[in-house]
């Protein structure tokens, strides 16, 4: 493997920015859903942060860890991991009752054709987690695709721009919001809602589909033209330094890169990357899915990983035939159908 990929390692180390505030976290801190996509990393990275700012706090993790070998391995990290399955209101005892909580459990795929399921996870799911967790504070996962499409040359949809969810994944993320900020108001329980799109490593991500998609000469639609992008170490970084600006009322917060991508521009980076020839299919629309987090900027600083760095970490990632999770994140899809 290249530098390039041994820096990949080292991006993912804690922050100077977050080993400071995690000394600030008072208590322990807890993980629903973390053997997601962005959960083994987030934990690992709370594990290390905790290490390097020499103080005590324990990190639970909870989850059906479906593939046995991620819950040794973090386990062996130093997570207290918990199996079991969210919507299983008998699970729920045995959960600690933590200070802090990083909510990422969630459904987004496979909504057409299992909407009562999708329904049942991003709202159910969410009135048993701020109910137990009432006197602790929250970030709730949630996705920019709440907002309606903007203008490409906007500059994304601010946390003021009213939400506009197209599809029922879009309205139950909506819906998972509405849960979190009722029972804030009712228990005046600390919550943040982080609006996440879209998050990038070397294994999942829109600049890896895109890479993959010109190394394998298979035709990229341009469609959904603009996108915005973070690495997801930064993105994780920011979650656990969102426990720190959880608030009453609730707040929100867009979390994304500050660039405006072209899609075009991206394959054609990449075709010069592999020396191979981008394939495109249909035209770019004035509008795309597209978020400003320039509030984000504002509270934590600009995301450490640069766009160049990430689309070369991914590209000598995809040369390499490096294993990647297979869960493509549809961000071509205009009509919100998963």
């Amino acid at each position: 493997m290249t530098d390039l990929l041994k820096k990949y390692t080292t991006l993912l180390e804690p922050s100077e920015r977050l080993v400071k505030d995690i000394a600030s976290i008072d208590g322990d801190i807890i993980i629903l859903g973390v053997g997601g996509k962005m959960g083994p990393d987030l934990a690992r990275l709370c594990i290390a942060a905790i290490k390097k700012s020499g103080i005590a706090k324990k990190v639970f993790g909870v989850a059906r860890f479906s593939e046995p070998a991620l819950q040794k391995e973090l386990e062996e990290a130093g997570v207290h991991t918990i199996k079991a399955d969210l919507l299983n209101t008998e699970s729920w005892a045995v959960f600690p009752k933590v200070k802090n909580v990083l909510y990422l459990a969630g459904t987004k795929f496979g909504t057409k054709g299992n909407e009562p399921f999708t329904w049942a996870m991003n709202t159910f799911l969410p009135s048993l987690v701020a109910e137990y967790y009432r006197e602790s504070r929250i970030v709730v996962f949630s996705s920019g695709n709440v907002y309606p499409l903007t203008e490409t040359h906007s500059g994304g949809a601010t946390e003021a721009i009213s939400p506009q969810p197209v599809g029922e994944y879009a309205q139950s993320c909506l819906g998972r919001e509405r849960i979190f900020q009722y029972f804030s108001g009712k228990y005046n329980t600390p919550i943040l809602i982080y609006r996440l799109n879209y998050a990038n490593d070397v294994k999942y991500g829109v600049l890896l589909e895109i890479a993959r998609s010109v190394y394998e000469g298979r035709a990229i639609d341009l469609t959904m033209g603009n996108v915005n992008v973070i690495w997801q170490a930064d993105a994780n970084e920011f979650a656990i330094r969102s426990l720190l600006h959880c608030s009453t009322p609730s707040a929100t917060l867009n979390i994304t890169g500050p660039e405006t991508v072209s899609v075009r521009w991206a394959a054609e980076w990449y075709g010069n990357f592999f020396d191979k020839q981008p394939v495109f299919t249909g035209q770019e629309s004035t509008t795309a899915l597209l978020s400003n987090a320039t509030e984000s900027f504002k509270r934590f600083g600009y995301p450490a990983t640069s766009l160049k760095i990430m689309m070369e970490i991914i590209g000598d990632w995809v040369k390499n035939a490096g294993a990647t999770l297979n869960k493509p994140t549809h961000f071509q899809e205009r009509d919100g159908n998963y």
